[in-house]
């Protein structure tokens, strides 16, 4: 059982960038969801409302973030500087105080999604705690939807497009599921049964089931929503459960005093007792 793919995700609903490694910080990897799109109220922007927000292009750079989209030209965003203004934003139903970036990018991207937004970054002052009633005190997340990792299996993926092939719908790749890790040589969705895990050098809680949502029917190629629905209509069929349809598990590192680790692809994936 191995990690066979990684995942970064540098600015929220924007395209997923594989990777061979991974700082695990505990917030999440290092650059993964730092940056946000926000409207004129604070109130985040993601792909379930905005499909081609899947086709921004976040690359991090040393001291910021490169963007690219088709029909715009590149421009890089510096991380905002300490005495930068600052919004209380929202996502979901926290409220985190965030950094305002340049207002060029604010209008690179308002040109780009036909709406006035502006970008937004969490720097180091900013805190937003993960749920309580999964996490311990002091756990905190970046922008993620709420937790620090994701973790799919692939064999779950192949049993999903297996189905989804039966159907005559076009299957999905492991990118409409926006996961930071991917296991291969474990039965699908063995990671429902997880409740703590190690991988490579590093230790993490499986603390819930991810629930999916329309953006799964986000096209991450296309930048648009499927026509039929999928592949959220396939997994309603034998992923319901009380709390939703679920695909994954969310994870929360456990650091210990060293305060980061690293994850590879080809990484040893050991379930704990």
């Amino acid at each position: 059982m191995r990690l066979s793919a990684l995942y970064r995700h540098p600015l929220k609903s924007a395209a997923g960038l594989p990777v061979d490694a991974l700082e695990i910080e505990p917030r999440g990897p290092r650059h993964d969801r730092r940056w946000i799109v926000v409207d004129a109220e604070g109130r985040f922007v993601t792909a379930r409302q905005t499909a081609e927000m899947v086709l921004i292009r976040a690359e991090p750079l040393g001291d910021g973030l490169r963007l690219s989209a088709p029909g715009l030209p590149l421009i890089d965003v510096a991380v905002p500087a300490a005495n930068a203004p600052r919004q209380r934003i929202t996502v979901w139903k926290d409220t985190v105080e965030a950094s305002i970036a340049a207002p060029e990018a604010a209008a690179w991207l308002s040109a780009f999604l036909q709406r006035p937004v502006r970008l937004a970054y969490m720097g180091e002052h900013a805190r937003r705690a993960v749920d309580p009633a999964y996490a311990q005190p002091g756990d905190e997340v970046s922008f993620a939807d709420g937790y620090p990792l994701l973790v799919i299996s692939q064999a779950a993926l192949d049993g999903l497009n297996a189905r989804l092939t039966a159907e005559g719908a076009a299957p999905v790749t492991m990118t409409h599921f926006r996961p930071n890790l991917v296991v291969d040589g474990v039965a699908a969705h063995a990671e429902d049964d997880w409740r703590r895990v190690r991988i490579g050098e590093v230790e993490f809680d499986a603390v819930k089931p991810c629930t999916r949502c329309v953006f799964t029917t986000v096209d991450p190629a296309l930048g648009r929503r499927r026509d039929d629905g999928q592949p959220l209509q396939v997994l309603k069929e034998y992923r319901r459960t009380p709390a939703g349809v679920t695909f994954g598990m969310n994870l929360i590192p456990r650091l210990g005093a060293r305060g980061v680790g690293i994850v590879r692809v080809g990484d040893a994936v050991t379930p704990q007792a």
